[in-house]
């Protein structure tokens, strides 16, 4: 597919107001982090809540690396299988355990009733660390796809990186690997966050390139904290145009106003990729909702009444 042309994008945003009454055909999922401490908890079931009449295709709980996280991101993605609406997808690497206790942990969640997994091969516990798989581990993630697969038939999503993974040597390689975890039965991939949407246009044309043809959903971060952004960017190789720091510069004092930034500017993203044809948006909330939620709405979500409120 190739990417929209800059002067019918211009024409189309001077025609009409860039949200007005977009079709809300858009479908979205929300990544949370599992909590560690009473606040934060209470924190991450008011974004659950709020997000949860927007009727997300499904939500993702993150795991730590070397499953620093894995009790709290089992117990968070077991009770939102019980007590939401939601269908939870639970993170899983292949980070410092041996296949068995990975394919314990995912035998756990199958008996809570978790069908999707995101299945990574995860970030070394040292930061700027080499990745090294455990000598009884999953090597990558393409082999833990095809392990999960044995376990039960699991809905998985795997890992996509528009601006190149930064262990791999090149795009090319990039790609390559991508293929191997669709091919070993993933049936879809999220992207890395990207601050461009040209930058995933460029992706998306390679990908289809390489005989691609799955789907391919964006990660979409809305920034609120540049300095926080600019530490997750540089662990995962995106790029911060210099544009966008510049905008947050002098809001350090100024929360609601860095909150409207912030929004302004991921919507807009968001809007560009949707008029490059984009339907699926995938939004790491870090556990808040307003941003997400805000964003949806422009692209046209609505929340529906809960069931009971509905039929009352």
């Amino acid at each position: 597919m190739t990417n929209p042309d800059p002067a019918s994008e211009a024409r189309r945003a001077q025609a009409s107001p860039l949200f007005a009454d977009l079709a809300g055909d858009a479908q979205v999922s929300f990544e949370f982090f599992p909590p560690k401490t009473p606040k934060m908890e209470e924190s991450l079931w008011e974004a659950v809540k709020t997000l949860e009449p927007l009727g997300p295709r499904f939500v993702s709980v993150t795991y730590g690396a070397g499953g620093s996280t894995r009790e709290r991101t089992h117990a968070t993605v077991a009770r939102i299988q019980r007590e939401t609406s939601l269908a939870a997808a639970a993170h899983l690497t292949c980070v410092e355990a041996t296949r068995a206790e990975i394919d314990q942990v995912a035998e756990e969640y199958w008996a809570a009733g978790v069908r999707h997994i995101v299945a990574l091969r995860g970030d070394p516990p040292v930061a700027g660390a080499k990745f090294a798989s455990h000598p009884d581990g999953y090597e990558n993630a393409a082999a833990l796809v095809a392990g999960l697969k044995k376990l039960h038939p699991f809905e998985i999503s795997v890992a996509a990186y528009p601006e190149c993974h930064p262990d791999s040597p090149d795009a090319g390689a990039d790609i390559d690997n991508l293929k191997r975890k669709l091919d070993a039965g993933a049936n879809r991939a999220i992207t890395q966050f990207f601050f461009s949407p040209e930058a995933f246009f460029r992706f998306r044309d390679r990908v289809a390139a390489a005989g691609i043809n799955a789907e391919i959903v964006p990660g979409i971060l809305p920034v609120s904290n540049v300095a926080q952004t600019r530490k997750f960017a540089a662990m995962c190789g995106a790029e911060i145009p210099d544009w966008m720091g510049r905008l947050f510069d002098g809001l350090d004092d100024h929360p609601a106003a860095r909150q409207l930034v912030a929004a302004t500017v991921a919507a807009e993203m968001c809007r560009r990729l949707y008029a490059g044809n984009v339907r699926s948006f995938h939004f790491y909330t870090l556990n808040r909702a307003e941003l997400s939620f805000a964003i949806c709405h422009l692209l046209g979500l609505r929340a529906k009444a809960p069931a009971h409120e509905a039929a009352a």
